[in-house]
């Protein structure tokens, strides 16, 4: 092997090691999770998550030809599978054996390249046949697998270092136009870059208020040359000095205003330009061209190929194309799950491509190209088989995703986009390539979280496309702001097909859901202000005059689309596009259904990101929903007045927004001494407190509320990230009338606990 490929080789491990790492950490806290007393539908969720993570590992060890670390997860993943299909029931002793299998995997990653020793290897395979006997349902009846000696016990996942490979080119030295910078110093310089913006966008507003103020003092100006012409001769002297004295005024206002304006209108231009460049080029910093992760696929194609006995050209392009970091790191997991796919149920077998008068050898080509907006689009395309689209359907009604009835009514690319949901798989058996039903729903659920789209066209006996669009860069993106029920929101570009004015008369009920016809098509039509639960909910979008002379009013639509489902719809105001840089929630907000983040605009409101994935969800419940409550309920939203603590500013801000959502009055403190007084001096119902905050915590706060005689009996709710035994025993000791864990927040079982305290 000469120096060329053995570089390379220690690029491809020391990636390898990294994403390793994170699935070995997830797959430690799922364990911990499952000691712990949990509801059943808690437990089928983490065995479910550690499911997909067995089984991501195992396909990145397979593309780097980590023998030893897949031939453990194999049967570590059909362990997951039997629990997940209730052959087999959790036990202490089978979390042991995890913990085991856990300590194996470490120490097979921190030795990446090196085989462990004889000793290990031994009680490996003593456990890999224990896991195997556990997924046949056969009852394991004592741990005959010795422990891993003191001197060679593996790291934990956190603990795990690898060293930094030499930047490409093979040489290991700096170049006069390279040097080497480690990318945890870089991160940081893109978010600062990031948060630019947020200066850009607050002069944008500035240049706006002063053009708006310089318009009413040109008003004003045009007022008093109205009073100077209609001035009558017995108040002529008085108001000569007036309108004199306030001309001058406003001249001289005006005069520096508008040089003011033409100021910032030059500073404006000028720091735009900064910021965008400064941008462009951190981001530049991080780009990475394609072809560095995707290296890894010829061999992994050969080998997966070769153990099917089948034969396959593998073909990529555009591997020049950079795109950012930390894209390509959370996409190659979608694509080996696709290209996995592809040969196994994709690509038959040469005997079988020969009687469909096929070439011998199969073809698969994956191609990576630019797209208008700052988008990429990756296209996988084969010659094989197609997708079956009977066999999806029967396999989603044996697992129970559609009922039969429902799935009469599905039309073909429904039908395809259920090989996304978990569980599906047209395989007849299970192998440890294909066959329970994960790699497509794991590729389809980390698309979204990048804000991307996957669709998919077969055409049975001629081969499939999958075709994923998604953002080069995470740092920003696009997005439409719309007005609902007196509520801005932003909805992702990406997802947005078009946006549109309807008649009324054009509304069409089918099945008790209204609906549009567009390009020849019926689509759903919904209120987003209905699936997100706002408050006074009304007919969006209405443009509906009080004269009452419009007698068709038009409905404002945006068409939203996600892996092939369209919905539309109604908004009552578009205010149209920008860029926009994204927030996380804070730890109090770790989860929000419909929303997956905010943007702050430059009069400093906060703006929700609605998640698209999520509401397209949402909708589907909707006519569920209406059925489960009174006409009344609708009608009148929640009423009472709630005390906010907390100190992160954008956790509060979003507590807030939830709340009144909700139809709540809120009042905010940004910490427990200030909540303290403020509910000493004002009149509320409930308080909703985090824990962890300065000068007062929200025990202390808890605890000074019972004392006190004239809030003693408000309700305390306490959302916290404290999750352990001896801190919710703490919050219940101070006087606490709930406890909800930040893990797992959900934003309604938060307004069931403050409707029913009130």
């Amino acid at each position: 092997m000469d120096k060329k490929d053995i570089e390379f080789q220690k690029r491809i491990q020391a990636t390898f090691r990294i994403e390793a790492e994170e699935h070995l950490r997830a797959f430690s806290s799922g364990l911990i999770e499952l000691e712990k007393t949990q509801p059943e539908e808690r437990v089928t969720e983490i065995i479910e998550s550690m499911f997909r993570e067995v089984h991501s590992l195992k396909g990145a060890a397979r593309s780097v030809d980590q023998k030893e670390t897949e031939s453990l997860c194999q049967p570590l993943e059909s362990v997951f599978y039997s629990l997940k299909s209730r052959k087999i029931t959790l036990s202490p002793f089978s979390i042991s054996l995890f913990y085991k299998a856990l300590d194996y995997l470490t120490k097979l990653i921190s030795t990446t390249g090196k085989s462990i020793i004889t000793t290990d290897h031994q009680s490996m395979r003593g456990l890999i046949q224990q896991l195997k006997e556990m997924a046949a349902g056969k009852t394991v009846e004592k741990n005959d697998t010795p422990e891993l000696m003191p001197d060679i016990k593996a790291a934990s996942p956190e603990k795990v270092h690898f060293p930094v490979t030499d930047l490409p080119g093979g040489t290991g030295t700096i170049s006069t136009e390279t040097v080497r910078i480690r990318i945890s110093k870089l991160d940081p310089l893109l978010l600062q870059a990031e948060e630019m913006l947020q200066s850009k966008i607050a002069i944008d507003q500035r240049v706006n208020e002063l053009r708006v103020l310089n318009a009413e003092l040109n008003e004003w100006k045009t007022e008093a040359q109205k009073w100077k012409s209609r001035r009558s001769a017995a108040t002529i002297s008085i108001l000569n000095e007036w309108c004199d004295t306030s001309e001058m005024h406003l001249n001289k206002t005006e005069s520096q205003l508008t040089e003011i304006t033409r100021s910032m209108e030059r500073d404006q231009h000028n720091h735009d330009r900064l910021v965008n460049l400064h941008l462009e080029a951190m981001k530049q910093v991080l780009m990475l061209p394609v072809a560095s992760m995707v290296d890894v696929f010829p061999g992994m194609v050969r080998d997966i190929s070769h153990e099917q006995n089948k034969e396959v050209d593998f073909n990529i392009t555009g591997t020049e194309l950079e795109i950012d970091r930390r894209i390509l790191e959370e996409l190659k997991d979608p694509l080996i799950h696709l290209i996995r796919n592809s040969i196994d149920h994709g690509i038959g077998k040469p005997q079988e491509r020969v009687l469909q008068n096929k070439p011998v050898r199969g073809n698969i080509t994956l191609a990576f190209a630019a797209r208008e907006s700052g988008l990429v689009e990756i296209t996988l395309s084969d010659d094989g088989k197609g997708i079956d689209k009977e066999h999806v359907l029967r396999a989603a009604i044996k697992t129970g995703i559609v009922t039969n009835e429902a799935a009469e009514k599905l039309d073909p690319k429904e039908v395809l986009n259920l090989i996304y949901q978990s569980g599906v798989s047209t395989s007849s058996i299970i192998t440890d390539i294909s066959g329970r039903g994960l790699g497509l729903a794991i590729a389809h659920e980390k698309i979204a979280k990048l804000n991307g789209v996957i669709s998919v066209e077969s055409e049975a006996g001629k081969g499939s496309t999958f075709r994923i669009r998604l953002p080069m860069a995470l740092a920003t993106f696009r997005g439409i702001m719309v007005r609902v029920n007196g509520f801005l929101f932003i909805l992702p570009t990406v997802n947005v097909e078009q946006v549109l004015r309807v008649e009324e008369t054009d509304i069409k009920t089918v099945e008790n859901h209204e609906t549009i016809r567009i390009d020849s098509k019926i689509i759903s039509l919904v209120d987003i202000g209905e699936v997100l639960g706002l408050p006074d909910h009304k007919h969006a979008g209405s443009d509906r005059k009080n004269t009452g002379i419009e007698k068709s009013a038009k409905i404002r639509v945006v068409v939203l689309f996600s892996a092939e489902q369209r919905i539309a719809f109604k908004v009552d105001d578009i205010l149209g596009e920008q860029q926009v840089l994204v927030k996380g929630l804070g730890k109090l907000l770790n989860r929000v259904r419909n929303i997956s983040g905010a943007t702050i605009l430059g009069s400093g409101n906060v703006v929700p990101v609605l998640n698209i994935s999520d509401l397209m969800k949402s909708s589907l419940h909707i006519k569920n929903r209406k059925s489960e409550v009174t006409d009344d309920e609708l009608l009148v939203p929640e009423t009472g007045r709630i005390l906010v603590a907390e100190d992160s500013i954008t956790s509060r801000t979003l507590l807030k927004n939830i709340l009144e959502t909700a139809g709540y009055q809120v009042t905010t403190a940004v910490d427990g001494a200030d909540a303290f007084t403020k509910a000493r001096t004002g009149d509320f119902d409930i308080v909703v407190s985090d824990v962890d905050m300065p000068k007062m915590n929200g025990f202390e706060l808890t605890a000074k509320i019972r004392s006190d005689k004239k809030l003693s009996e408000i309700p305390v709710v306490l959302v916290t990230a404290l999750e352990s035994r001896e801190d919710c025993e703490h919050g219940i000791e101070v006087g606490a009338d709930a406890y909800i864990i930040k893990s797992s927040f959900d934003q309604t079982n938060l307004l069931e606990i403050i409707k029913k305290l009130i």
